[in-house]
């Protein structure tokens, strides 16, 4: 089965989590004083002339400066359409043979590669060999440069906390995306934003395709849910702001993602083709806010998704449809405009034979991730251009904003890159701000000293046991705790906690129900502090949860 990236809601074991503050901003500052001052003439006083700015310094709203445009545009001018070809493909490969890979890099001239789960070297215990990962990302950028290159490749990584990520331990593991919504806290997202990626820019990644920008809608989207910050646009977009305002200050590139939005379409486009069926005024009120949000913060990538929007083009996936990509654009959008995975049934489904792969570029994409067939998604852009089906000055524009964007992020100063695991005090930091107690006693012990667990899965009871034991609870007797883990059913018990996204608790008769938002094992110490009595909840619901409005909490 085909590797899917970027909106892929497979759940996999347990996040942990990072440290770092601050805000950072989203683009590099401009050099240079306003004024200085002339040499004195004898006699009389210094007079202050204005400088002359450097043009090459001009800010292009979404990192990159002036020079790095026009060194890009020099740049593409000497490729040849098989080079320019190779920038604006990302694809995914099988198994850990980088070098392999590499070889189809240099190849093909590749802008690019996504690293996946089955990528990912492992040590004898089972964890990241993050020293394997490290290497095998150098033998990608050192194929990306075997023709000329000054610049790097965009090595990026589907790495979201909680169900969507790809590395797990030694690295921190962070919890669901939607805990910083419960948080409440832009800050403490910008504080993981950047925790996550340093480690993630420690092993030589340059990019990450989150977050998650996406507005949930509930229980009714099935493919986004606690991956969303909020269901409340505006706190989606604050909070996605900072957070990839964080990744940013790290060196890391972030995508905001899955314009026009995914989190309120009912269909899974890994599986077939959403329908947003809401008017342009109505996305631009709601799904739309987050990434004005981002392209107004100077991001750099937007990711586009597999949904069709009739208000814009009927039948056609945002993805590749020209009217999706003049709306961003008209957003004031200046950045790279990167698709989701064209291997996702919403686009395979409909566009066989790599077929996608010149379409979207005509409509208006300028980096394509993970087609099924690279080298066929190659040749289908080099013979489109040839026939005419896509304007040279369209693929010399995509090209362009690619190498643009990595000529910006090759020269800008990044901190030292953070060691595996350095984030987990503030993983747990988010998961202690996240917890949220929709039902039950907000004071005091929630439960005696001794407990009975059950649901979820192995990890999620040994993670449980773990933090029990370390806070003085003992397992085997007394009120029934009852873990609900991905997509899982309404359960009862005498505490039902639900690991991921809360919609499951809507159902649950049980008196005491709590969202927790994650599986790290920092998440699970933060759930047992509170129901030991030993640390508030003062989550509040981001999304509503049945009768349970959002906001509800202590």
């Amino acid at each position: 089965m085909l590797a899917t990236a970027a909106c892929t809601g497979v759940p996999s074991p347990a996040p942990s989590s990072g440290t770092q503050s601050g805000t950072p901003s989203s683009t590099a500052p401009a050099s240079g004083s306003a004024l200085r001052s002339a040499p004195a003439a004898s006699g009389s006083p210094a007079t202050p002339t204005p400088s002359i700015p450097d043009p090459g310094e001009r800010q292009l709203g979404w990192g990159p400066q002036q020079k790095d445009e026009e060194a890009a545009r020099a740049a593409v001018a000497k490729m040849s359409v098989e080079q320019k070809a190779g920038q604006v493909l990302m694809p995914f490969f099988t198994g850990t043979d980088f070098a392999a890979h590499a070889a189809t890099m240099e190849r093909l001239h590749l802008g690019g590669s996504i690293v996946m789960g089955d990528n990912v070297p492992r040590s004898a215990d089972g964890t990241v060999d993050t020293a394997a990962m490290a290497s095998g990302i150098g033998l990608l950028q050192k194929a990306a440069r075997a023709d000329g290159r000054t610049w790097p490749a965009v090595i990026g990584v589907d790495q979201e906390g909680g169900v969507v990520a790809r590395l797990r331990a030694p690295l921190t593991e962070w919890p669901a995306p939607m805990s910083y919504g419960a948080a409440g806290n832009a800050g403490l997202a910008a504080d993981a934003g950047r925790a996550l990626a340093a480690e993630l820019a420690g092993l030589g990644f340059t990019a990450d395709f989150a977050p998650a920008t996406d507005v949930t809608a509930g229980p009714l989207d099935p493919t986004i849910g606690a991956r969303a910050m909020s269901g409340n646009p505006d706190a989606a977009a604050t909070l996605g702001v900072g957070f990839a305002q964080g990744m940013l200050a790290a060196g890391l590139l972030p995508a905001a993602k899955h314009f026009p939005g995914h989190g309120s379409v009912a269909v899974d486009s890994h599986e077939n083709l959403p329908v947003q069926k809401a008017t342009v005024a109505e996305l631009r009120a709601k799904d739309w806010k987050p990434f004005q949000a981002a392209i107004d913060a100077g991001l750099p990538m937007v990711m586009t998704g597999h949904i069709s929007v009739p208000a814009l083009e009927p039948g056609v996936p945002a993805s590749l449809s020209k009217p999706s990509y003049a709306a961003l654009r008209g957003m004031g959008f200046k950045g790279v405009a990167v698709t989701d995975a064209l291997n996702m049934g919403a686009v395979q489904k409909r566009f066989p034979g790599e077929s996608a792969a010149p379409l979207a570029l005509a409509a208006g994409a300028d980096l394509l991730l993970m087609p099924g067939d690279v080298a066929a998604a190659h040749a289908a852009v080099v013979s489109a251009v040839s026939t005419g089906a896509l304007p040279p000055q369209r693929l010399d524009e995509a090209a362009q904003r690619v190498v643009t964007m990595m000529m910006w992020r090759a020269r800008t100063p990044a901190p030292p890159a953070a060691a595996p695991g350095s984030g987990s005090a503030l993983s747990q930091r988010v998961s202690a701000a996240a917890v949220t107690v929709l039902a039950g006693p907000c004071h005091g012990p929630m439960v005696p000293g001794s407990v009975r667990v059950a649901g979820g899965n192995d990890q999620d009871r040994a993670r449980f046991a773990q933090a029990a034991r370390a806070a003085g609870m003992t397992l085997g007797a007394g009120p029934l705790v009852t873990l609900i883990g991905y997509e899982g059913p309404p359960a009862q018990g005498d505490v039902v906690v639900a690991l991921d996204a809360p919609w499951p608790l809507a159902g649950s008769a049980a008196p005491a129900k709590v969202a927790l938002y994650g599986r790290s094992q920092e998440a699970f110490n933060a759930l047992v502090a509170v129901l030991a009595g030993k640390a508030p909840a003062p989550g509040k619901l981001p999304a509503a949860v049945g009768p349970y409005a959002p906001g509800t909490g202590c």
